[in-house]
């Protein structure tokens, strides 16, 4: 399958613009996730089952270490089908409360050559409401599914959090895991949100909605998203207040602004960088992280992941667990079992019964 994505289904996609291909690519499986036999079929294809992989954390229990990233499925119209290729999780969106349609198009461009994307698309979203339908069927599934939540770009910096506040609520029944996305660098004005005394406020104010709405229940999981741009000093800060509020782990990181790690031809272009390009800033964040954090403060490593070594070195660098999507438009579905492969190879039997 790798040499059929390869040399016939990457070229087809890739004639039509970014955008295009991703729309397609996710219509084709919106329309086929709950056909028996298409499930059946992707499972036995893609999905790589290992006892080494499974784990558990706070009562969820992960098939393995490799997840989805948001962005793929922004508004959960697909998740069955990813779970079905062998994603040990699922994130999707990111869902804003009102629906919106994100920044002016053209706003996704490929850098081929070093295998990663620019992107501003500044959160096109169905809304939470939408959303929450889309979700309604999803409830028997093999993998935890994360939801990550914004704002809308209309919404001002000093009301922020209630639109954080308001999709918590509306899609609290249907995540096991909440992602606040606070570092979008295609939202104005969105990053300032992971400065240590906003981030603190914004954090009180949804572990409040959790508890309510948890109605006495173990609370869901809360993450906060972070920069791979913050500066030591702001990324110790942001830390801090993510342990001292309550938050349960961190993922590392979202795109890159940094024009210093861009070809010459894509200097230009505005939007957050990912891929290949971003891997090694991510890596560094993520054991930034592990060293500022707690032992069982939980870390996902995200960014640049497009094999096994990629998945493993986040792993040895602190992350708990990985996330992926970049990799998949340059390598095809079946780089998800190539690396799980390749990590149960590297586990020890028994290493990640639990965390």
């Amino acid at each position: 399958m790798g040499i059929f994505y390869e040399h016939l289904l990457r070229p087809a996609l890739h004639r039509l613009d970014p955008e295009t291909s991703h729309r397609v690519t996710l219509a084709f499986l919106r329309r086929v996730q709950w056909l028996p036999l298409t499930y059946r079929i992707a499972r036995r294809l893609y999905a790589y089952n290992d006892p080494r992989l499974a784990f558990t954390w706070k009562g969820l229990s992960f098939p393995s270490p490799v997840g989805l990233a948001a962005g793929a499925d922004k508004n959960g119209e697909a998740p069955r089908m990813f779970e079905a290729i062998g994603m040990g999780f699922v994130e999707i969106g990111t869902v804003t409360p009102v629906a919106q349609p994100g920044n002016p198009k053209p706003r996704v461009f490929r850098l081929k050559e070093a295998q990663s994307l620019v992107n501003r698309l500044g959160f096109p979203s169905q809304g939470a409401m939408k959303v929450s339908a889309n979700l309604s069927r999803y409830r028997k599934r093999r993998a935890p599914l994360g939801i990550n939540i914004g704002k809308n770009a209309a919404t001002p910096l000093e009301r922020a959090a209630t639109d954080y506040e308001n999709c918590l609520e509306s899609l609290y029944a249907h995540g096991d895991y909440f992602v606040i996305n606070v570092s979008s660098p295609n939202t104005s004005g969105l990053t300032s949100l992971q400065g240590s005394q906003t981030l603190k406020e914004l954090a009180a104010r949804l572990i409040a909605v959790r508890a309510r709405v948890a109605q006495g229940k173990a609370p869901k999981p809360l993450f906060v998203k972070i920069s791979p741009d913050l500066t030591q000093e702001q990324l110790a800060d942001a830390v801090r207040a993510c342990v001292e509020s309550g938050i349960d782990g961190i993922i590392a990181t979202n795109t890159t602004t940094d024009k210093t790690l861009r070809p010459a031809r894509a200097q230009s272009w505005e939007g957050g960088l990912s891929g290949r390009l971003l891997h090694t800033r991510s890596l560094e964040t993520v054991a930034a992280v592990r060293k500022l954090a707690p032992k069982d403060f939980f870390i996902i490593g995200a960014g640049g992941i497009f094999d096994g070594d990629d998945a493993w070195a986040m792993m040895q660098a602190g992350a708990n667990a990985v996330q992926l999507y970049t990799g998949i438009v340059y390598r095809g579905p079946g780089v998800v079992k190539e690396i799980n492969r390749a990590l149960a190879q590297k586990m020890g039997a028994g290493a990640r019964a639990t965390l």
